[in-house]
């Protein structure tokens, strides 16, 4: 029986949209499923050694918000200086509460799954990102090497 395998494309770079590509992926892995993740534009701040993650609820009109807020607290107000830090320590703490694991702690779950990581070479030159920065094990490719996975794929995620 040939192995399953599941493409997954990662364009977010904040803690909330970090969780899904590394959850699903590390997942598929344990299930004997070959996985790649390629990060592009914004999801390639997820291969940080250094994350800087951060959530906001400006413009994301599905969040929870503490307290009921979503109910009576005006979207514009959560725009305000220190409400980003004030849900990002927020949703840190709810995820440790909860048993999540870390972003990090997923990520290198993946990689010990043999996940592979693809960073987009043209997001990389586009940004003139320094790939130092980057964690170990990271491959680069542009969109042929994606579809070159994804077209064999039995699943293929955008997130």
């Amino acid at each position: 029986m040939e192995e399953k395998k599941l493409a997954i494309i990662a364009t977010k770079g904040s803690l909330d949209w970090a969780y899904p590509p590394f959850i699903l992926a590390s997942t598929a892995a344990a299930l004997g499923y070959e996985t790649q993740i390629f990060l592009t534009f914004y999801g390639l701040q997820l291969l940080r050694k250094k994350l800087a993650l951060k959530v906001t609820p400006l413009g994301n009109p599905g969040m929870p918000m503490p307290m009921g807020m979503d109910k009576w607290f005006p979207v514009l107000l959560t725009a305000l200086p220190g409400m980003e830090a004030m849900m990002t320590s927020m949703m840190k703490k709810k995820m440790a509460s909860k048993g999540v694991a870390s972003v990090e702690e997923l990520r290198e779950l993946c990689l010990e799954a043999d996940v592979k990581l693809i960073a987009c070479q043209m997001t990389v030159d586009l940004f003139e990102m320094d790939t130092a920065e980057f964690i170990d094990g990271v491959e680069y490719g542009g969109a042929a090497t994606f579809f070159e996975f994804a077209g064999e794929s039995d699943i293929c995620l955008y997130i």
